[in-house]
């Protein structure tokens, strides 16, 4: 029986490889240790609902900020991804068992219980499910809008490579609010850094989905410093305006173990805020540029700038 708490257990893949250094964090990535009421309520829904979220898994420095505040992305369709990405803390292997026909119905629940005006609904890849996880995606929005009406809801799917296209045509019928998946880095890295994925299935799906369903909001992010040049960052914005993406994030990679791919340097806050201030340039209609950003922190109040975008660009169209 395997030890997900364990990081060998965790990423069997990545044990033989060699360690690389976690250099010191510079003073703008420090964040307080999560705890309070508020962080142990979120906690204990989330638990009670036998649900896992995304902020334990992935190891994401803001849990303490969003629980407090009784914010949490949950992760669907189990607790092991069949990628092995070497960014990724999430665990990986082969899933041991099928999705569970009631989840949807528990994370609705959760919603309600938490009171969220908006949530973020994420997964692992399932590339063992002929459908990628589609319809469970599909069913997730639907008992979340039957139990929470005016609940607006984000979410951050696989890229369905190895399900047939149309399956992403079931995921826009739901109708999320925000379609997001992200692209992770430059194309000249995906070799090392996400090798299960192809640059250009990634960028497609975004554009299908405008193309399916003009209304949803679009969103893709990129991590930097992991060896990325300038230049290439802004060859993906261009990209990503090409396929209509609506939303951009930009955040600092942080190394989960030894084990994951190599921090190559931490990027200042000063180049985030130029990495903004150009995509804005390139039309994006909302853009998240700083070193703690993920690609659900604050998704609240970004949903609300960024729908008030739209309306501001339909008033002066």
């Amino acid at each position: 029986m395997r030890d997900l708490k364990i990081p060998a257990q965790r990423h069997p893949e990545k044990a033989r490889r060699p360690d690389n250094p976690q250099p010191k964090k510079p003073s703008w990535i420090r964040v307080k240790a999560p705890g309070g009421q508020g962080y142990a309520d979120t906690a204990r829904i989330m638990r009670d609902n036998k649900l896992t979220t995304v902020c334990e898994e992935a190891g994401c420095p803001n849990v303490g900020e969003c629980w407090s505040q009784g914010h949490a992305t949950m992760m669907i369709m189990g607790e092991i991804c069949t990628r092995a990405c070497t960014f990724c803390n999430i665990a990986t292997g082969k899933p041991t068992e099928d999705l569970d026909a009631f989840e949807p119905g528990r994370v609705a629940d959760a919603v309600a219980k938490l009171g969220l005006k908006h949530v973020v609904i994420t997964s692992v890849d399932r590339d063992d499910i002929e459908d990628g996880g589609a319809a469970h995606f599909a069913q997730t929005v639907r008992a979340i809008r039957h139990r929470s009406p005016g609940t607006t809801i984000e979410i951050l799917t696989p890229d369905f490579l190895h399900s047939d296209p149309a399956v992403l045509e079931v995921v826009v019928e739901a109708r999320p609010d925000v379609f997001n998946h992200n692209l992770e880095t430059v194309p000249g890295l995906y070799p090392s850094v996400r090798p299960g994925a192809r640059y250009f299935h990634s960028l497609r799906l975004l554009q299908r989905v405008k193309e399916l369903d003009p209304r949803i909001f679009t969103k893709s992010g990129i991590m930097v410093g992991l060896g990325e040049e300038r230049a290439a960052v802004h060859q993906v914005m261009d990209d990503m305006r090409a396929a209509s993406i609506d939303f951009l994030t930009i955040g600092q990679y942080l190394q989960p173990t030894p084990k994951h791919h190599k921090l190559d340097r931490f990027v200042p806050p000063e180049e985030f805020a130029a990495y903004e201030k150009a995509a804005y340039g390139k039309g994006f209609l909302m853009v998240s540029a700083t070193p703690l950003t993920r690609s659900s922190y604050h998704a609240g109040s970004d949903f609300a700038r960024l729908r008030a975008a739209r309306l501001a660009q339909l008033a002066t169209a």
